[in-house]
């Protein structure tokens, strides 16, 4: 079951997400309840005809939790949750699901259990161990977030591979692995393109990195689209400040000042500082 796409459109409008920031679980993690179709073995695809009324139940009821879980209403959420699995206690899905729920609560012990047993059931489950992956950066356990990572991006029908490794190259400069986090977002960038968030992060580590002309060139991109936001504005005039371009400043300036009037960006640059 995966969120709908809009959700993601509205995390990255409202804030993209930089590597030292705290915000990047929201994105990462968003849409990363398991698809119909992967199905619960490990030994092959399942469709809808394999299914059990028990199943299809248990699934319609997970759709309600789902539901209330994109719109915030965690602990509602986590009782649809339960019935899901009441109604069927092998369902992955659900497991995987409440693994979501108790991080937005604040549980990360509880968050785990759930994702482990959900790859325990299903270990072709790629959201699932993309969720865990996560949850292990957070916790600062690099090492099983990379494994975890890689064995999401292992299974030949995860659709998530561009998210799995924007998260990974995330995790990996909060580490100062600056080459690997570098290699990572290169290789989600190409997957998807049009993601704000790796852009975004692409363009930050770079810039950290002293390379201003290819940081330039990601951020500009992001920064002509309507997914620009203060963030990213402000990256682009620290970007272009380095390469000595006063009148691209002067022009992301502008946007800055007349769009996001109350940001702390602006506040920043009223005040000069460039290198904060």
């Amino acid at each position: 079951m995966i969120l709908h796409p809009s959700s993601l459109v509205a995390t990255s409008r409202r804030r993209l997400l930089a590597i030292g920031g705290v915000g990047l679980a929201a994105w990462a993690l968003a849409g990363c309840t398991t698809q119909p179709g992967l199905g619960d073995s490990p030994q092959e695809l399942q469709t809808a005809s394999d299914e059990t009324d028990a199943r299809r139940r248990a699934r319609t009821r997970l759709a309600l939790a789902t539901g209330y879980y994109e719109n915030g209403q965690h602990t509602v959420a986590l009782d649809e949750q339960k019935k899901s699995l009441q109604i069927d206690p092998g369902f992955g899905e659900a497991y995987n699901l409440g693994g979501l729920i108790y991080m937005a609560l604040g549980d990360m012990a509880l968050a785990q259990s759930h994702f482990q047993r959900a790859i325990a059931l299903n270990p072709r489950d790629g959201d699932a161990l993309h969720n865990l992956g996560w949850l292990q950066c957070q916790q600062g356990q690099l090492a099983a977030a990379n494994q975890s990572f890689e064995r999401a991006l292992a299974v030949p029908t995860y659709p998530g591979r561009a998210r799995t490794l924007m998260a990974q190259g995330v995790c990996e400069a909060r580490a100062g692995n600056l080459a690997r986090a570098e290699a990572a977002l290169m290789r989600s960038y190409e997957l998807d393109a049009g993601n704000p968030v790796t852009a975004f992060n692409l363009s930050q580590l770079l810039y950290q990195r002293g390379d201003y002309t290819r940081a330039q060139f990601y951020i500009r991109r992001l920064n002509n689209s309507e997914l620009a936001n203060a963030e990213s504005l402000w990256l682009g005039i620290r970007v272009e400040r380095r390469l000595n371009n006063r009148q691209a400043m002067e022009q992301l300036a502008a946007q800055l000042r007349r769009r996001f009037p109350q940001s702390r960006e602006l506040l920043a640059h009223e005040r000069g500082a460039f290198d904060d």
